[in-house]
């Protein structure tokens, strides 16, 4: 079987160095470079599995990095900030990274994070498929919410027709929601569930993923339900 193979881009020597090593010792092939640009052509040379950036790059800085991955890309993107400052956050998060990850940050940690994303990358299908609104096709259920139609078996979605490009964190989202409509999610349940968090983590990743996945589907399609969280309208 085939290595996983890491991204990692960190302008920190040290950091760099140590995290690869503790990397390769639990099995990852890593490609680690120390600037946005030299990240961006590893990137094109080697397709890997994962993406790592630091926030804080010289030449071009994580968040246009992750900019420029996503528009080639659907690779998961962890990015790791210094600070857990909300505007470092929330731009990378709006630049399409599947997650964060505050430095100084315990190997196992990071460790864990990323074999959570792998996890829901290689399953992106896991999340049950709803009763509702469902149709069988040739190919499997179809669920359909007036003009969104979500492929279960395919992984497709559409808008009036159109396809809908969605990452796998934001299919994950949709199926979540999809599998039950009308019924209220919880930040901390979608962190379970989607991110596979065994413990309370960040809901901005909620917040701003669901913003997201409003832009592609339609902005009244979920709605927020005040203190409590997410639905998708039936």
């Amino acid at each position: 079987m085939a290595e996983t193979h890491v991204l990692f881009v960190e302008d920190d020597d040290v950091i760099r160095e140590a995290t690869q090593l503790a990397l390769e010792r639990d099995g990852f092939a890593v490609t680690a470079v120390p600037d946005g640009l030299a990240g961006l052509e590893a990137f094109r040379a080697d397709r890997p599995d994962i993406a790592l950036l630091d926030v804080m790059l010289p030449g071009m800085d994580g968040v246009s990095l992750c900019r420029r991955i996503r528009d080639e890309s659907t690779v998961p993107v962890i990015m790791l900030s210094a600070r857990a400052d909300s505007i470092d956050v929330v731009l990378g998060l709006e630049a399409g990274a599947d997650d964060y990850v505050t430095k100084p940050f315990d190997g196992a940690v990071l460790m864990a994070r990323i074999r959570a994303v792998l996890r829901r990358f290689g399953h992106a299908s896991g999340a049950a498929a709803g009763e509702a609104g469902q149709e069988e096709g040739p190919g499997g259920g179809v669920l359909v919410f007036g003009d969104l139609e979500i492929d279960t078996d395919g992984m497709e979605v559409r808008r009036g027709g159109a396809p809908v490009a969605l990452t796998p964190t934001e299919m994950r989202l949709l199926l979540e929601f999809s599998s039950a409509p009308g019924t209220v999610l919880s930040r901390d349940k979608l962190l379970e569930r989607v991110w596979d968090y065994g413990w309370g983590g960040d809901t901005r990743v909620v917040d701003v993923h669901v913003q997201r996945l409003r832009t592609k589907i339609g902005q009244d399609r979920i709605e927020t339900v005040r203190g409590f969280g997410y639905k998708l309208r039936g």
